[in-house]
């Protein structure tokens, strides 16, 4: 678990500096461009990592490549949050023995939420000799030192500090033009009895409001349209900092920035939730009028067993809340469903909630046992195929829903983000993040532009573009 913060000072960034150097140079002797092979897995935070630990790469001489064949480095950035996910990673490190066979000066590093686990370590150790780093999400500033010693010196290496860092002034190669992450604090405190982050990620860190405000311009300034901030729990922003700024205050700081952008951010947890934030999302046309609240179960003895620090009804009073400062606001959440112990009269409750509310989408889940967490040891009674049938029914009430919220879209006119093709078509979000499919000139991309709603599915919408 982790301790103190630690602030990397810029005497720290240098030595990593002086070590990109020394891999750039040792590439350039080696008369070649150096590759790298990124595989990321799980949230956005590990999607701003990885564009964060290629922009080091990049400054070391490295360029992406799409497949690890051929790559001098193979950088796999894991999510311990579900079980499937780490089986899929254990699975493609496993297959990455033939490439390394081929390319046997190919390294392999793997980083991210799995790394923090010692179980995860140990087995790494064992069974894949051929990886040739493990390191946290702490130790990603330290990557030029982690290439440096893996090119140079015939050993593996585990860094695996305990304590969480934020290092600034790290460079980053986006792999958007119009979309991009910013991560405005990182770890959590809440220690869900289901959830393994606080674990490998560490205790919350906010940035500092200026280094994001910072970052937010400049990005702006290139021309990104769509920026989303993230947090493991965004409303705890600014509670470490002792400067009496919270979410709300950085957020109506952002959106008074100058320029055509929209806001969002991930994730909101309801005990945090405030009507100063709902307040200051309503005040600006900068911040999408969308809330990612997870509310994980409808029953309040559960939500006691999951640690989640608020009752359904606390959650339905701030989606009220919420929609009294927000008439169209979009609404998604997270389920689980048949977390240990929880009794179909209990999984009846959460589908209660979930018609009560209307959600515009949901993200479910049946529960994944993670070792290391207090509801791994909790007694569940309940089969996999039994969890399956409410897991069916759930899934059968939100589509019905989401079909519903969808068609009642059409006819209205929206301001989207054309964001890209398909096929013959355009993409294009909403301001709540409701895929739209159009007809249009590819030269739109890029652009808002009003859009008149003519069809829609559960999934997505059709439009029509209203010219100026």
């Amino acid at each position: 678990m982790a301790g103190q913060t630690e602030i990397i000072t810029q005497e720290q960034l240098e030595i990593q500096r002086e070590y990109s150097e020394k891999v750039l140079a040792y590439w350039t002797e080696q008369g070649r461009v150096p590759s790298v092979y990124a595989d990321t897995y799980g949230c956005q935070q590990n999607e701003a990592d990885s564009e964060r630990m290629l922009g080091m790469l990049r400054e070391m001489g490295y360029v992406r490549q799409e497949e690890a064949e051929g790559a001098d480095l193979v950088l796999i950035n894991t999510c311990s949050v579900r079980e499937h996910a780490e089986q899929r990673v254990f699975g493609n490190v496993g297959a990455l023995t033939h490439t390394k066979r081929r390319h046997p000066e190919q390294k392999i590093f793997l980083t991210g939420c799995m790394a923090g686990e010692d179980r995860v370590v140990a087995r790494l150790k064992k069974s894949y000799p051929y990886v040739s780093a493990v390191f946290t999400s702490h130790a990603q500033w330290r990557l030029p030192e982690l290439v440096w010693k893996a090119l140079t010196e015939n050993s593996r290496q585990f860094v695996t500090p305990e304590t969480g860092n934020i290092a600034e002034g790290l460079p980053v190669e986006r792999l958007g033009s119009l979309k991009g992450w910013v991560s405005v604090m990182y770890g959590c405190n809440n220690f869900c009895t289901y959830c393994i982050v606080p674990h490998v990620r560490g205790r919350e860190r906010s940035r500092q409001p200026e280094d994001v405000i910072r970052e937010v311009r400049d990005m702006i300034a290139a021309g990104y349209k769509d920026i989303t901030l993230l947090g493991q729990n965004v409303n705890s922003y600014g509670k470490d900092l002792g400067l009496h700024v919270d979410f709300a205050d950085l957020l109506s700081e952002l959106s008074a920035l100058e320029g055509d952008f929209l806001l969002r951010f991930m994730t909101s947890h309801p005990k945090d939730a405030s009507g100063k934030l709902f307040d200051a999302m309503a005040a600006s046309p900068k911040i999408a009028k969308h809330l990612h609240l997870p509310f994980q179960a409808g029953n309040n003895r559960v939500l006691r067993a999951m640690n989640r620090g608020y009752t359904a009804e606390k959650y339905l009073s701030l989606v009220e809340q919420a929609r009294e400062a927000m008439p169209e606001l979009v609404l998604t959440s997270d389920v689980i469903v048949g977390f240990p112990g929880e009794t179909e009269a209990e999984f009846e409750d959460t589908l209660r909630l979930v018609e009560t509310v209307g959600f515009d989408a949901l993200f479910t889940f049946i529960y994944s046992p993670r070792a290391g967490t207090p509801a791994a040891e909790m007694p569940d009674p309940f089969s996999r195929q039994e969890k399956q049938v409410w897991f069916d029914r759930l899934l059968e009430a939100q589509n019905r829903i989401s079909q519903e919220r969808h068609s009642a879209y059409v006819g209205k006119t929206f301001r989207v983000l054309i964001d890209g093709t398909e096929g013959d078509s355009l993409t294009a979000r909403t301001d709540g993040g409701r895929l739209v499919r159009l007809e249009g000139p590819a030269s739109y991309v890029g652009s808002f532009r009003n859009v008149t709603v003519t069809g829609s599915t559960t999934w997505s919408l059709t439009g029509r573009l209203e010219e100026a």
